[in-house]
């Protein structure tokens, strides 16, 4: 057992473990004892040991620190903070409970946690506290792998759920490992053969799982309860410090494979919830440091809409964030982050917005985080929209009026079609405005928050009774069509058109200027059965079903292609590299309708057609966008040499997409574009040599 302390260092923060022993530090200004517990085993409902702390000598400022020695990596800790009860002065100290290290790199929840325990003001939680862990960041092997560091440009983003991605039994994995970070590792080579190049994964950050509806599951993990530890629930390794390694083991292999890692964090709000939540963490630490509070400071404000708001541009909290982001970085190799209602981040400490918050400023400029994708999703719970005003040089946002539009064009709304055009360069009424590259917009259609694509073309309403909150949960704006039926049907024409659709959603994604993220799952078929907020569904309704890959491959094959076509193929025999996202970059753009040089811009149009021209190795697209529900023929412009037909929505497998190498040739100085549908032609010399008439 550890007995010899030593009075320790105010930095590092959290448990630094230095070979002799072991380093504790946390922040606490109100604080008037702490005292550090010690366990032998995650669901120990004791302590082997006490060490309460001098002020005197354990005590620099606002910041209590202790260093113990001889004690080894995988020890279990936590603190028991004292001080004054007094919620109408923002204070929540209570004794009684073990609390979370807020920079802990490994925590856990004993089996017999329950959330409501630590609610109660007063009630010891000790034999069924969360507790940290000691790790040591060194010497895990990386392998030689280094940051990818790949442009926007060349990015493709697959958001995905760990678990969800391989907890289906149709997954192939080993039972252990399913649902895990090991069987992310498992699925590489279906992420290669899809061609995306970069993970987006729902969080991760260790959260509560029981904070959700009673008798659910917090399935998505929007409720985190430490900003630093991997989530242990996806770790096959169940030892104290398995998750931390096994994580690092799935981002080395991504690595290895050309796919970044990105994490989606959330820095808004934790699993603390507002003043009836449970005290876990920094709500007992230090409570009006790391939370916004109202006037009357015993309410929180609730900016993320999950009852409370995190401070972030208060000091404390602002610089917590940083390190949590340059340690997953720095010591677990990630390549940046989407940030969950990102604008929560733009308030004060009162809720106002500012016009230049420090915390954004401060990531855009860290060079710890240069070359990292920053991504922000740019509205908050309360109203704050800033998708194109968001601040920073750096800084990439969803583009929900990109969603939006699409849905809404090809839905067949009126007046859209001047907007889809617009969203389809990248949104230069959005970005162009404030100087920012078109790559600034993180295009989607589909994300985990809403229907799943099957479910957007196959359902107008949500159907969320299964959440168990008689459907009041969930968007009712989702700018769906079911398109005759609602919900699945055997009528061969409704889900020929419904399929039709998707590769419509898929070539507008993958052809349009900016980032496309594609959703897990969409490319074959995913449903949720009509429900578009599964958050607490841990089950088939959300997991991956992986019968899914060999039933739907027409589709699956359709987005594979799109996904080569966006970023390259080889070119013939000269193996010269040709990118649409390169020509669509650089491109001169003129608009057609029906006919050339003549679009409809009026608010009865609902189709557009443009031609873009490469400055420098002159290759041409020329694509047309038809949700008019009738055929429409359109006048092909006039070039020298041919047109080559790469996408046809409406055909039938293989015809509907081509490679570089087979697209067959158009004679015709018309081409009949069927109704709802997508087609996309190029001209380039080089196809020209080895072609075929059709």
């Amino acid at each position: 057992m550890a007995t010899k302390t030593q009075a320790g260092v105010s930095f590092p923060l959290g448990a630094t473990y230095q070979g002799k022993g072991v380093n504790f530090s946390i922040f606490s200004k109100n604080a008037t004892g702490v005292t550090l517990l010690l366990f032998k085993e995650v669901n120990s409902r004791k302590p082997f040991a006490e060490f309460p702390l001098d002020p005197n000598t354990n005590k620099t400022d606002h910041y209590w620190h202790i260093f113990v020695e001889d004690l080894e990596v995988g020890t279990l800790y936590g603190f028991q903070v004292d001080g004054p009860w007094q919620p109408e002065r923002g204070l929540r100290f209570d004794s009684s409970k073990v609390l979370l290290d807020p920079y802990a790199r490994i925590t856990h929840f004993p089996d017999n946690y329950l959330r409501q325990v630590a609610s109660r003001h007063g009630h010891v939680n000790t034999n069924q506290c969360i507790k940290g862990a000691v790790v040591d960041l060194r010497g895990f092997d990386w392998q030689g792998t280094q940051p990818i560091k790949r442009s926007l440009q060349d990015t493709v983003i697959y958001e995905m759920h760990v678990a969800g991605f391989t907890k289906h039994p149709s997954s192939g994995v080993a039972e252990h490992k399913r649902g895990t970070y090991a069987g992310v590792i498992e699925k590489i080579p279906y992420l290669k053969e899809l061609g995306i190049t970069a993970i987006e994964l729902m969080p991760v950050q260790q959260f509560d799982l029981q904070d959700a509806p009673l008798g659910k599951q917090n399935y998505w993990g929007y409720s985190p309860i430490n900003f630093f530890s991997p989530h242990t629930a996806y770790s096959s390794d169940k030892s104290v410090c398995g998750a931390f390694n096994e994580f690092r083991t799935m981002v080395r292999e991504l690595h290895k494979a050309g796919i970044e890692v990105i994490l989606d964090v959330v820095f808004n709000h934790t699993a603390e919830g507002g003043h009836d939540g449970p005290t876990l963490s920094m709500k007992g630490l230090q409570n009006d440091t790391y939370y916004m509070l109202e006037n009357e400071k015993r309410w929180y404000s609730n900016y993320s809409g999950c009852g409370n708001t995190c401070n972030a541009n208060h000091s404390v909290m602002r610089r917590m964030i940083r390190d949590a982001l340059r340690f997953w970085v720095n010591e677990m190799h990630v390549d940046g982050f989407r940030f969950d209602l990102a604008s929560v981040l733009a308030r004060d400490s009162k809720g106002h917005v500012m016009k230049e918050p420090p915390l954004l400023w401060s990531i855009d400029s860290d060079p710890s985080l240069a070359g990292t994708k920053i991504i922000a999703e740019a509205w908050d719970a309360a109203g704050l929209y800033q998708v194109g005003e968001f601040v920073g040089d750096r800084w990439n946002e969803w583009n929900g009026k990109f969603r939006d539009d699409v849905r809404s064009f090809f839905r067949g709304d009126s007046g859209v079609t001047g907007k889809f055009a617009s969203r389809l360069l990248g949104s230069p009424d959005i970005y162009y405005k404030e100087n920012h590259s078109p790559q600034r917009s993180v295009n989607l259609v589909t994300a985990h928050d809403g229907f799943t694509l099957n479910d957007l073309v196959s359902y107008n309403d949500k159907h969320n009774l299964e959440n168990g909150e008689n459907n009041r949960d969930g968007d009712n704006h989702n700018i769906s069509y079911n398109h005759g039926v609602e919900g699945p049907t055997l009528n061969p024409k409704i889900n020929d058109l419904r399929e039709q659709q998707m590769k419509n959603f898929f070539a507008t994604l993958l052809l349009s200027l900016g980032t496309p993220m594609i959703t897990m799952g969409d490319e074959v078929k995913r449903t949720q059965n009509g429900n578009n907020n599964a958050y607490c569904q841990d089950n088939e309704l959300s997991w991956f079903d992986w019968s899914l890959v060999d039933k739907n491959q027409n589709l699956l094959r359709f987005v594979q292609e799109m996904i080569k076509l966006r970023r390259y193929d080889d070119v013939l025999e000269e193996k010269i590299h040709l990118s649409l996202s390169d020509v669509i970059h650089d491109a001169n753009i003129e608009w057609h309708g029906v006919h050339q040089g003549q679009p409809d811009w009026s608010e009865h149009s609902h189709s557009i057609a443009v031609t873009l021209l490469d400055p420098y190795s002159k290759d041409r697209l020329y694509m047309v966008f038809n949700s008019y529900w009738e055929e429409l023929e359109f006048e092909v412009p006039c070039i020298e040499g041919h047109w080559f037909k790469l996408v046809n929505t409406a055909a039938k497998p293989p015809e509907d997409v081509y490679d570089f190498k087979t697209a067959p040739m158009l004679e015709t100085g018309s081409v009949k574009v069927a109704a709802r549908s997508v087609m996309v032609f190029v001209a380039n010399p080089q196809i020209e040599k080895r072609s075929e008439r059709v």
